[in-house]
């Protein structure tokens, strides 16, 4: 198989065809930026630091790649069609468990940055 030079412009369409790809047939997608979306929001309204918009945006970014990758690998299994295939149910539970851990690593960023201030707005900083 011979692939011949591709300019910048193609692949960077190529790239966002795949996003969008992603955001149109992936639910689970969606669902991740939606979330994404909110704790942008809820970053700009608590007024978080340069450094943890840093570990704000560096989780988001992880945890959408991790999924889009995630999809990447289911959508190589249906290529291989509908039989089933124990080495390919392993790469597909792999790929959900690095989403998984990409999403609780998230989390946990999300309650470290946002917790102290939400506790705060309601009047549960002092314990």
């Amino acid at each position: 198989m011979h692939f011949r030079r591709r300019s910048w412009a193609h692949k960077f369409s190529d790239a966002f065809r795949g996003l969008k790809r992603a955001v149109r047939s992936q639910s689970s997608f969606a669902v991740h930026l939606a979330v994404a979306a909110l704790a942008v929001a809820l970053a700009a309204i608590l007024r978080v630091s340069a450094g943890e918009w840093c570990l704000l945006a560096g989780a988001i970014a992880t945890v959408l790649a991790a999924e889009i990758f995630n999809s990447a690998i289911e959508s190589l299994a249906r290529a291989f069609g509908p039989g089933w295939n124990p080495r390919v149910r392993d790469a597909l539970d792999m790929a959900s468990a690095a989403v998984l851990m990409t999403a609780v690593g998230a989390a946990v960023i999300g309650m470290i940055v946002f917790g102290p201030r939400l506790l705060a707005l309601v009047g549960l900083d002092r314990w």
